[in-house]
């Protein structure tokens, strides 16, 4: 279950058609009220407690709200404050945010609504209008998982691969681009994330067979900054930065005819101090390497944590946690930054638990591999070599018989 914002916003009902919210309301002080979300504030931001305004509620991602005022004593006296009905048809999947005394959320078909979060009481509401036919783009329905805040704008990624900067006050569209193809099989189910002034967005398709990448926008005006490909193209037409010409090696084949695959859809998280961005990526396409790189391979930079500077696009370091998928083993889960003390030495970490039921964690500053440890049964690989390099076993990759595996497509852990 995850944590929930500083205002305690409980989903209480999700039928087709009706959603409610049940809040009971800790007012900000009135400094809080009137903050705006800069750069600086989301820095701090895992240090204060009264607000949540960003996706991970701060930037290490941990999802975790400090607040002691409801306890595990007094949490079975709590009622209803209030309710409200946002009148979008779907369901919710995403995490709603708190700043200034205002809750923002948003359901199905990216539809975004603004509350007071002590009274309830409607304030905006924005539809990018999304087409309905756009429900034959999608692998697993119309939901958008969260919004991003900064400098008086809340930001949408919407379904369809827009970029939207709507006025935090008002819910009026200050600007809109498009951030991927038209008329292509990408779609945005993640929430955006703002750092230093870029707004970061992913996307999501590689069930559809598309190339997978990120890019950042200008926060300000929504121009393009850089754009990362998490998988190369076709070699004859050149490599679109440095990285993809060291990933071109560990493919084979035409891989670029199947588009690869590797997006990114959900996990990301910041270190200020380093300045650099953990970006987690998904699977192949199509699933089976064998028909994507037929020579096998590798496949950087798929089922990877990627270490990104955000101000140039460069990458830093690079870890695949799952070398050669074909099991739709993506790392797209939740990546936590932590300080731990390790063998008696102090360590920055990312860690992750991913599909592929392996707990990992690595150094955040240099990508070093410290450990990664079964969290739940699973017999495609026996563990991890002190390289960390998965011990596959003898039919994990089912090429001549069939072959019962843990876990599924569903993986150990999802987002």
């Amino acid at each position: 279950m995850r944590p929930i914002p500083a205002l305690r916003v409980l989903l209480v009902a999700i039928t087709a058609t009706v959603t409610a919210w049940v809040v009971t309301a800790q007012q900000p002080t009135a400094a809080a009220r009137k903050r705006t979300v800069t750069f600086e504030v989301l820095k701090n931001q895992i240090k204060e407690s009264a607000e949540w305004l960003s996706y991970g509620r701060d930037y290490s991602e941990t999802h975790f709200s400090p607040l002691r005022q409801i306890t595990t004593e007094n949490v079975r006296r709590l009622g209803l404050a209030w309710s409200y009905n946002p009148e979008i048809n779907g369901a919710f999947e995403s995490t709603p945010l708190v700043s200034n005394g205002v809750l923002y959320g948003t359901g199905a078909w990216s539809v975004v609504f603004a509350v007071d979060a002590k009274t309830g009481q409607h304030k905006w509401r924005f539809d990018p209008e999304v087409s309905r036919s756009f429900i034959s783009h999608l692998c697993c329905g119309p939901e958008t998982r969260g919004l991003a805040i900064y400098n008086g704008k809340v930001y949408l990624a919407a379904l369809d691969g827009r970029l939207i900067a709507l006025d935090q006050e008002t819910g009026k569209k200050r600007w809109s681009i498009e951030t991927t193809p038209k008329d292509s099989y990408y779609a945005i189910s993640s929430p955006p994330r703002v750092v230093k002034g870029h707004v970061i967005v992913g996307n999501a398709g590689a069930e559809f067979g598309v190339r997978g990448y990120f890019s950042s926008y200008d926060a300000e005006t929504g121009k393009l900054e850089w754009r990362f490909y998490t998988v190369p193209g076709d070699p004859a037409k050149g490599f679109e930065h440095p990285e993809l010409e060291m990933a071109a090696k560990t493919w084979t084949g035409k891989w670029w005819e199947h588009g690869g695959g590797g997006t990114v859809w959900d996990a990301m998280a910041y270190d200020p101090e380093a300045n650099l961005l953990y970006v987690g990526t998904g699977n192949g396409a199509p699933w089976n390497r064998d028909v994507r790189s037929p020579g096998g391979g590798d496949n950087l930079f798929l089922s990877s944590i990627l270490a990104i500077n955000p101000d140039t696009g460069r990458m830093k370091w690079h870890y695949q946690t799952t070398p050669g998928d074909t099991w739709d083993f993506n790392s797209v889960q939740s990546l936590v930054l932590a300080d731990l003390t390790i063998n008696g030495k102090a360590r920055k970490v990312v860690m992750q638990a991913p599909k592929n039921g392996f707990f990992f964690v690595l150094d955040r500053l240099t990508g070093e591999f410290l450990s990664a440890e079964m969290f739940t049964p699973m017999n495609w690989a026996s563990g991890f070599d002190k390289k960390g390099r998965p011990m596959e076993t003898a039919n994990a990759r089912y090429k001549n018989e069939p072959i019962l595996l843990w876990a599924g497509g569903g993986g150990a852990h999802n987002w």
